[in-house]
């Protein structure tokens, strides 16, 4: 089904029946991608005075528990509440969902403390001044197993919180990538990424969001898209997440969003 939106004083045409779905699947069997050392995501029934909801062990019906970590299991999408005592939700954060989004692939830098890091000239050049709203970050190799691997303790790539001042800069809002952190694992509590992306404490962004721990596909091609940015309707400072792409199937000439 095709669909026209007038965004930004012009018109795109995408298909809603071509949606990319770029979220990680929670389940409570198997591998499943998680960090920093949280719990497994799992699903639990409810037990109680002879009760059990799961009819795979004889209850009458399904009625279970999720026992999740936002941050730690799976796509979630997080608000400045994340590294402040703001009186803020991604609730209260995320009232539009709907984004011009630029997809790019970056393979991040060896650094000469073993670190491997998204560099700030990376950043520079992968986008210019009002190209989109979010950005779509996805690191090399885009091995599969992304989708599967726990890197607790395993000090993956980051980003340079100078290229993140660049994205503040360009106008993006919205800020999607594969990794569990635009931050170091371990980085003395500096949060020099988030802190630079939500600009935080001064002028801060309330309205920007960082979606982490995603997957998208090799076979999706770099260039611009729209996201679907989903989250539940969750009073927190995070929430599990659902971005979905859309292919921009035709355009009317050339934009620039303002930053």
């Amino acid at each position: 089904m095709l669909a026209n939106i007038d965004y930004h004083g012009q018109r795109y045409q995408i298909n809603l029946n071509r949606p990319i779905d770029i979220s990680i699947p929670l389940q409570d069997k198997g591998q499943q991608v998680k960090a920093w050392y949280a719990p497994e995501f799992a699903i639990e029934p409810v037990v109680a005075d002879g009760f059990i909801g799961d009819i795979a062990q004889g209850g009458s019906i399904n009625f279970k528990n999720l026992i999740i970590n936002p941050h730690g299991n799976g796509t979630h999408t997080e608000c400045v509440a994340h590294i402040s005592d703001l009186d803020w939700s991604i609730n209260d954060c995320l009232k539009r969902f709907f984004f011009l989004a630029k997809l790019v692939s970056i393979r991040p830098e060896k650094q000469t403390n073993g670190d491997k890091l998204v560099t700030a000239q990376q950043l520079m050049s992968c986008i210019g001044k009002g190209e989109a709203e979010a950005l779509v970050l996805r690191t090399k190799p885009n091995d599969p197993r992304k989708q599967q691997r726990d890197y607790s303790g395993k000090n993956p790539a980051y980003l340079d919180h100078k290229g993140v001042l660049h994205l503040v800069k360009c106008g993006i809002e919205h800020l999607l990538l594969d990794l569990p952190s635009v931050d170091r694992e371990e980085d003395g509590a500096k949060f020099l990424a988030h802190k630079a992306f939500w600009n935080y404490p001064k002028n801060t962004r309330m309205q920007a969001t960082i979606t982490e721990m995603i997957y998208v596909p090799s076979e999706v091609k770099d260039g611009l898209y729209f996201v679907d940015l989903n989250i539940i309707s969750l009073v927190s400072d995070a929430s599990p997440s659902k971005p979905v792409l859309y292919k921009i199937e035709a355009q009317e000439g050339q934009i620039k969003i303002k930053g």
